[in-house]
This record gives C-alpha cells, structure tokens and sequence, in this order.
C-alpha cells in the first residue's frame, strides 16, 4: 500500500517541532531573582549566537541555574525567516549569598 507523499511530509514536521532546552545548574542554592531574555538574537540557525547576558549586577552571587530553550514562537520566527534570524529564550536564576561569606576573602 503505498504512502502519499504529502501524508510523509505532515509528519516529518511534526515530529521536527520538538523544543529545545538546555539548563546548566551551578550547586548555588536559587534565590526570587530571575533574569528573562525572551528573544535572545541569534543568526544563520544559531550559527552565530546571542550576545552574552551581563548579569553581574543583578546578580551579584552568580547564577545558580541557566536555562536556554527554543519555544515554539522562536522556532516560527525561525522558520519565517528560513533560519537567518534564530532567537531563543534565555533565563538566569541568581543564586542567594553563602552563609557566613565575609567578603574580604580572609580566613577567621
């Protein structure tokens, strides 16, 4: 029984839809402060990815996890645009201060 060639082509996209998500955890116990970046500009199928996200002043501790996913709106963008502009989601939760750090780096 042959297949209709349309019918393949239905479900090659839809099993291309799957979202993409990568999250790096740091050990750093989470505090409430999280940093959104929705639409992070990325290029040429994320050939040329976004531009680094400073974090540094609302997140004076570091991070304690990072998260980087292509949503569903990212993948239509991408596709509307035949992959030259790539954006993907960006989300950093900022880790809480240790417990008895001093700041001054010297041992009591």
């Amino acid at each position: 029984m042959p297949r209709s060639p349309r019918a393949l082509l239905v479900v090659a996209c839809v099993l291309s839809l799957g979202c993409y998500h990568a999250t790096v955890e740091t050990g750093a116990a989470p505090s409430p402060e999280v940093i959104d970046k929705s639409f992070a500009s990325g290029w040429i199928y994320g050939l040329v990815p976004p531009s680094t996200i400073s974090t540094a002043a609302k997140c004076p501790n570091g991070p304690a996890k990072v998260e980087t996913k292509l949503s569903f709106v990212n993948q239509l963008v991408g596709f509307l645009t035949l992959g030259i502009y790539t954006p993907m989601q960006i989300t950093v939760t900022c880790a809480v201060s240790k417990v008895g750090e001093t700041g001054t780096g010297a041992s009591q």
